[in-house]
C-alpha cells in the first residue's frame, strides 16, 4: 500500500499532509488513509491542520471511479460525504492549508473545515462539476448553500464558476490567502492560536451552529445515496 497521507503530532496540533505525487485525487485509498489520520488526530485531541502537496490541494473524486458509475461511484460519493460530515463535526478545530488547486470534492472539503488558508496566484478553487458533465450531489449543494456567500451560490454551483484565491475568499471557500512560502507557517500559527480554546466548549458550540446543516446533510445523503 502506497502511503499518501502523513500524520505528524506536534505539541499543539496534528499535521496531516496529503500527497499522492499527482493531483491528490480522492479515491478509496486516499479517503481511508485520511480517515485513519483523523482517527489519530481525534485521539490526540488537538487542533488539526490538513495540507496538500505543492500546487495541488485536491482535484476531487477519483474520476476513474466516478466514470464507472454503479455501486463503486455510489460508495465513493458516500465516503466523501461522510468525510465532510466528519470534518464539520470534528471535536477540535480543523484548519486547511490549501496548497493549490481545490476542485469539486476538493472544494467541498474547504466548505467542511473551520478555517481555510489559501495561496495567492493562479490556482483554481471551485465546484466545476457542471463544466465536466457531472451533477453536483445533494450533499455538496447543501454545503455550498450553508457556507458560500448567497450572491455566489448560483454562479458557483449552477455555472461552475472557478475562483482564484481573492475570489475564493469573497465567495466563502477561504478565510484568507497568503504567499506560497507563508502558507504552512500561517496555517500552523492559526492552529496554535486555536489550541487555546476550550475544546469541549468548541465542540458543543460548533454542533449547535451546524445543527441545521448536519440535519440537511443527513437528509441529502439518504435522498441520493440511501442509508449507509
Amino acid at each position: 500500500m502506497t502511503a499518501m497521507v502523513e500524520c505528524k503530532q506536534e505539541a499543539r496540533y496534528t499535521l496531516i499532509t496529503m500527497d499522492d505525487g499527482k493531483a491528490n485525487a480522492l479515491g478509496f485509498e486516499m479517503l481511508a488513509q485520511l480517515n485513519a489520520a483523523l482517527d489519530k488526530a481525534e485521539e490526540a485531541g488537538k487542533v488539526v491542520v490538513i495540507c496538500g502537496r505543492p500546487g495541488k490541494f485536491s482535484a476531487g473524486f477519483d474520476l476513474s471511479v466516478m466514470g464507472e458509475g454503479g455501486d463503486a461511484m455510489i460508495d465513493l460519493l458516500r465516503c466523501g460525504a461522510n468525510l465532510s460530515r466528519r470534518l464539520l463535526a470534528f471535536p477540535t478545530p480543523v484548519v486547511l492549508a490549501v496548497s493549490g488547486h481545490a476542485l469539486a470534492m476538493g472544494a467541498l472539503l474547504l466548505l467542511s473545515a473551520d478555517y481555510r488558508v489559501g495561496v495567492h496566484g493562479t490556482y483554481k478553487i471551485g465546484l466545476n462539476e457542471v463544466a465536466i458533465g457531472m451533477t453536483l450531489p445533494y450533499f455538496g449543494i447543501e454545503l455550498a448553500r450553508a457556507r458560500l456567500a448567497s450572491n455566489h451560490l448560483g454562479p458557483a454551483v449552477n455555472l461552475a464558476r472557478v475562483y482564484d484565491a481573492a475570489g475564493a475568499q469573497e465567495a466563502g471557500y477561504l478565510d484568507e490567502a497568503v504567499s506560497e512560502e507563508d502558507l504552512l507557517h500561517r496555517a500552523l500559527f492559526m492552529a496554535e492560536q486555536f489550541s487555546a480554546l476550550n475544546m469541549d466548549a468548541h465542540r458543543q458550540t460548533k454542533a449547535r451552529v451546524r445543527e441545521g446543516l448536519t440535519a440537511a446533510l443527513r437528509t441529502a445523503i439518504d435522498k441520493e445515496l440511501g442509508a449507509a
